[in-house]
């Protein structure tokens, strides 16, 4: 076995701190990196070389914010003039998801954005026709900016030989027959993830090679209890024994994120129904509609620019006290805020003028009310990244623009699209990146129809 202590230095720049992790093959230190002078974590091999150099070659390939960078890759002689291979990557701070797991379950919507974030690299990794092969709580940690998939280690081209590599209770059962590599098994390993995040424990208790061989699962996979419907079939439907009958890495990523959104949404609906009923028990006429910029308030949204009122279903107002007949509607979008007779002010929720509006079908008259709070953070961590000089001023001005004239969520993946376009250019950060396509994930779910 190789050995190293702290203060030992690889290929004469990077001094090793103090183990982080010790695996069966590997070594985790955090080290100094003496030519640029910054902290980094070096995995260093204890018997193969080849694991580490595939490890370095796949996981460089992989441009994703949510999978670990890597930096460098190296062969040095030890002390004991033994060979030995390392990968240089970056040092993130944060808690194994496996550690974290030790406490219980975690809440649905926490266990559905992990799964999701997770979901996307793994999406990513498979339109490169690589697969990770070893999905597991061990492998993902949990930091300040979310979720990070780790360990590339054995990861294997889509249509090669598979071997007995991996976490047992990860392991889908078409592996243990010697199936080809396919990205079907990354899917089954984040449906035990999942299924373990939602319940605390993985779907099936064998936990070692010779243990699933003889388990031959044919049965559809269990759906964990306690949960919502939507996330717990998704997760039985990743589980199915049957490899072509479980979802891509996308569809459980669209469709984990979908949930949310709408999570979200009826929380806030909950949240206005409550004050709708109060503001009426009270007497005040309550709107639940935007107020639209007069004439005299600056230029109009684009989407109101014919000077027609947009065709929102609008809540009926109660009564007005004094002539029992609710307020006239007016069209006119230049009518003034005027107090009612009883001298109170009507409340308005004004969108900011790069707000798309949604069509008034029936499907999307309440949805579009949470499209201003997407779309403001979203703007806002463009402006936050192009001051800090994260992403290109004229690239950052580009998705604004593009992001206000969409209409749709087929428009939203444009804009999705043109920001992983930008990513590989080097336009934008990787973590930006990463934060603004989850924003957009919002907001094309709130676009789809109720």
């Amino acid at each position: 076995m190789i050995r190293h202590e702290p203060g030992d230095v690889l290929a004469r720049r990077y001094v090793l701190l103090e183990r982080i992790a010790t695996g069966g093959t590997s070594v985790l230190w955090r080290a100094h990196d003496r030519a640029l002078e910054r902290l980094v974590a070096v995995k260093v091999l204890q018997e193969e070389r080849e694991l580490a150099r595939r490890e370095a070659r796949t996981t460089a390939r992989l441009a994703h914010p949510d999978a670990i960078e890597v930096y460098d890759y190296g062969e040095t002689v030890t002390a004991q003039g033994r060979v030995a291979a390392f990968v240089v990557l970056r040092l993130l701070d944060g808690v194994p998801l496996a550690e974290r797991l030790l406490a219980g379950p975690l809440p649905w919507r926490e266990a559905a954005a992990t799964a999701a974030r997770v979901a996307r690299v793994l999406e990513a990794a498979h339109e490169q026709g690589i697969v990770h092969r070893d999905v597991s709580a061990e492998n993902v940690l949990l930091t300040a900016s979310g979720p990070k998939l780790l360990d590339f280690g054995i990861a294997a081209v889509a249509g090669d030989p598979d071997d007995e590599r991996g976490t047992p209770p990860y392991v889908s059962p078409e592996r243990v027959t010697g199936a080809p590599v396919h990205p079907a098994a990354d899917v089954y390993a984040l449906g035990v993830l999942l299924h373990q995040m939602l319940t605390g424990v993985t779907p099936y208790p064998e936990t070692t090679w010779e243990e699933l061989e003889t388990a031959r699962r044919t049965a559809p996979g269990p759906r964990p209890a306690g949960v919502p419907y939507e996330p717990a079939v998704l997760c039985q439907r990743c589980l199915d024994p049957d490899p072509a009958a479980r979802p891509a890495a996308r569809e459980v990523a669209e469709r984990l994120t979908r949930t949310l959104a709408r999570a979200r949404l009826g929380r806030g609906l909950r949240r206005g129904a409550t004050a709708v009923a109060l503001a009426a028990f009270a007497g005040t006429a309550l709107w639940l509609v935007p107020e639209w910029p007069s004439r005299e308030a600056g230029p109009r949204s684009p989407a109101v620019a014919d000077g027609r009122s947009p065709a929102v279903p609008r809540a009926t107002p109660p009564a007005a006290p004094s002539s029992g007949a609710p307020p006239a509607a007016t069209s006119s979008p230049a009518a003034p805020r005027a107090g009612s007779e009883s001298g109170r002010q009507e409340p308005s929720t004004r969108l900011p003028p790069t707000a798309p509006l949604v069509s008034a079908s029936p499907g999307y008259a309440l949805v579009s009310r949470s499209l201003p709070r997407a779309v403001d953070r979203f703007h806002g961590a463009l402006a936050a990244g192009a001051a800090a000089g994260r992403i290109r001023s004229d690239v950052a001005l580009d998705l604004r623009q593009s992001l206000a004239h969409a209409a749709s969520a087929r428009q939203v993946a444009e804009v999705r699209r043109k920001l992983d376009d930008r990513l590989r250019e080097g336009a934008v950060e990787p973590g930006l990146s990463g934060d603004l396509d989850g924003l957009l994930a919002e907001i094309a779910a709130v676009f789809r129809p109720a």
